[in-house]
């Protein structure tokens, strides 16, 4: 895809890597633009059936802005007023949200350091976080004079409540993989040598699973999440009747009637 964001389709499994391990994976426009992209191509692509979102090297998953770039524009802006520093939210990061959030296939977060402002956004926006023992979260937005941006004022406060999330946003620091998975912001955590291994194999094995069901359980959870229960009852019906007429619902009875292992298509 790009030198900074990696892109490599495998036995249906798309991993994409930000891979500017010595800015600790932070997003220059560059990035940015290769990440919506990757993200993009893998929701497309009817061969991808799972993602593997990560960092490259040790130290960081994404620190978000690279405030080095950032700067200079805000600088360029000021000075003859060319170019708008703000509008990399609405060109890059709610696309980049919304390719992880909408796209109709599981994405795992593969957090192997820190991940902070929007480097955070991106893993909470993933369906399932495997982390590091290393690896830590900041919000980090109103260290910099920011507010949230990469959905983290919507996911932030799902995970961790309220209270905990305007606490986090107020008062930034970072926390640590051991508590985050206390609090629910981290599904599990790993030795950091096996970091690699245990987020591709929890990858590959949604990525092998009945796809179009998982798309549905996305949907429905983001669905129930802003409307009524009776309106939720409706959205699962509707739902459950494409999934019951899928070639996994068959393939998945199947095996069951047979006390076998299913060998879901991904129709």
């Amino acid at each position: 895809m790009s030198d900074t964001v990696l892109y490599d389709v495998d036995a249906g499994l798309a991993t994409i890597t930000i891979n500017r391990p010595e800015a600790m994976n932070a997003m220059d426009r560059a990035t940015k633009v290769a990440l919506r992209d990757a993200l993009s191509a893998a929701a497309a692509d009817t061969a991808v059936r799972g993602v593997l979102l990560t960092g490259s090297g040790d130290r960081a998953f994404c620190v978000g802005q690279d405030l080095k770039e950032h700067t200079a524009l805000l600088e360029a802006a000021r000075r003859d007023g060319t170019g708008d520093a703000m509008s990399t939210v609405r060109e890059h990061y709610n696309p980049i949200l919304r390719a992880i959030t909408e796209m109709a296939k599981p994405v795992v977060a593969g957090v192997n350091g820190v991940a902070a402002g929007a480097g955070l956004g991106f893993a909470l926006a993933a369906d399932h976080r495997v982390v590091a023992d290393t690896a830590s979260f900041n919000t980090s937005f109103a260290g910099v004079a920011l507010t949230a941006d990469s959905g983290v004022s919507w996911t932030l406060p799902r995970l961790v409540g309220h209270g905990r999330a305007t606490d986090l946003l107020l008062f930034p620091r970072s926390v640590p993989a051991a508590e985050a998975h206390a609090w629910g912001l981290v599904d599990r955590v790993v030795p950091a040598a096996e970091l690699a291994a245990e987020a591709r194999a929890v990858a590959r094995a949604l990525a092998s699973g009945p796809t179009l069901a998982l798309a549905a359980l996305k949907e429905s959870l983001a669905y129930g999440a802003g409307h009524s229960l009776a309106e939720t009852l409706v959205k699962e019906d509707e739902l459950q009747s494409r999934a019951g007429m899928s070639e996994d619902h068959a393939i998945a009875v199947a095996a069951f009637l047979a006390k076998e292992k299913p060998r879901y298509v991904g129709r």
